[in-house]
């Protein structure tokens, strides 16, 4: 697996799982339970993850939908 996002907007991971998944693309959400070791302050990211081979492609379809990568 490879990370393709970083955010620490829980709505960006929610809608690029959504589009990627829309093309077939399986997506695997970390860190999402850190809120509990920073208090819910929203200050941690969290990274959504693609397999290698997806990986170029679900850049491709986050890019078109003007999402940024975090990089």
């Amino acid at each position: 697996m490879r990370e393709l996002l970083r955010t620490t907007d829980p709505t960006i991971i929610a809608f690029a799982s959504a589009l990627l998944q829309g093309e077939g693309i399986d997506c695997f959400p970390m860190d999402v339970h850190m809120s509990v070791l920073e208090g819910s302050l929203g200050v941690l990211p969290r990274r959504l993850m693609v397999a290698n081979e997806d990986h170029g492609r679900a850049e491709r379809i986050l890019s078109e939908n003007r999402i940024d990568l975090g990089r």
